[in-house]
């Protein structure tokens, strides 16, 4: 049997929180974390004490796992801070699987906090040169997001008009979300006749900039049913990576999600149909578009037309970022825990007037830098395994 086999529903979370939503004024990034990590092991019925392994990407932080251990006073037998930008915690699930399979650990905590919206501000520039983009003076990362996007444009007909509709469909689900940081009423037309940021995404083609975090806890499946909410297992994980900087990303139009995603599916045993519910990582409405079609959900420059007329907005054909996403819910620097969060909601139906009835398999796919990391996951309630 393959290791991906072995590994398929090994792992499960029994704890999943974002701790206190919502602007943080005052807070660090570690105490937002500590909040969300707090909530997440209180869910679970565990302590800090509990906790022998620990995942962390931080944006403010080069030793993220030392600075977090520290700050929450553990010591932990395994420890692991793989920073791929937003889509970090997504691949996550599969280390903390495998640590988990090994007896690395007994307990991992996978966590996040950020108080960007508050306190960090708008990131603003890349951590490395760009030796092939600096002379263009882009601004990062909206630049790259905007390049892929006028080539979708170009390429396949895909409109202004097609990229409002995500938005619209993100506030439609953010509006039954109140945890939601933006839930006010918008139209197409509101999200056409916003400021142009970089053509061709106005403001509301943007992800927000908000304070937040988040946090799971993950157990062996075999101790799963011990704690005190029903636990979601990891099916399927997968990660690729073509490149860091937009100018050598092979195809514009084209993600590593067509990699990552086969390769998650086919480690769940799953296929498009039996996917109830899709979180996707949202920081400009051209993700959505662009994920869609390389995951599989519609052909390679169908995906306009596929979010046309409420198709991915509630009650459309397909439930696709049911908390609003990173354009309406929340965007605290990295969005990829908040995908999780949603996800282990829905499969436990706890997501309120947001609930999709019966949902019993989720895709989460992350996104970092700017379209380069690519990490598909897929959850599944107990039925699954």
């Amino acid at each position: 049997m393959s290791t991906a086999n072995t590994l398929r529903g090994s792992a499960a979370i029994v704890g999943a929180s974002l701790g206190t939503p919502g602007p943080r004024p005052g807070l660090s990034a570690l105490d937002i974390m500590a909040d969300a990590a707090s909530g997440a092991l209180r869910e679970a019925g565990l302590t800090l004490a509990d906790v022998d392994g620990l995942f962390v990407g931080s944006a403010y932080h080069y030793l993220s796992t030392l600075s977090a251990a520290e700050y929450l006073g553990i010591q932990p037998r395994f420890s692991d801070n793989n920073m791929v930008g937003g889509s970090s915690f997504v691949a996550h699930l599969l280390t903390a699987a495998m640590a988990l399979a090994t007896g690395q650990c007994n307990v991992a905590l996978i966590c996040y906090g950020s108080n960007q919206g508050t306190g960090f501000g708008k990131l603003k520039s890349m951590s490395e040169v760009q030796k092939y983009e600096a002379p263009y003076q882009p601004r990062y990362p909206i630049s790259s997001y905007a390049l892929a996007a006028a080539r979708h444009m170009h390429q396949y007909g895909t409109t202004r008009r097609d990229l409002a509709e995500v938005a619209v469909a993100a506030r439609a689900w953010a509006r039954l979300n109140p945890d939601a940081q933006e839930r006010g009423p918008l139209s197409v037309d509101d999200v056409l006749a916003a400021r142009m940021i970089s053509d061709p995404l106005g403001l509301l083609d943007c992800c927000l900039v908000t304070d937040g975090g988040g946090a799971l806890v993950l157990v062996r499946a075999e101790r799963a049913r011990d704690f005190p909410k029903p636990p979601v297992y990891v099916l399927g994980v997968a990660a690729a990576h073509w490149h860091r900087q937009i100018s050598c990303m092979p195809d514009l139009t084209v993600t590593a999600a067509a990699e990552s995603g086969p390769r998650a599916m086919a480690m769940a045993g799953i296929t498009h149909r039996d996917v109830d519910v899709v979180e996707l990582y949202d920081a400009f409405t051209i993700n959505t578009l662009l994920f869609l079609e390389d995951l599989g959900f519609c052909a390679k420059g169908e995906g306009g037309a596929f979010v046309q007329g409420g198709g991915i907005a509630p009650g459309g054909r397909l439930p696709v970022n049911t908390n609003g996403g990173g354009l309406s819910c929340c965007h605290p620097g990295m969005y990829g825990i908040f995908l999780l969060v949603e996800a282990v909601r829905q499969l436990r139906a706890e997501a309120g007037q947001r609930q999709i009835d019966g949902a019993n398999i989720a895709l989460c796919h992350g996104n970092g830098g700017v379209l380069s990391s690519q990490v598909t996951a897929v959850l599944g309630g107990a039925a699954t395994l």
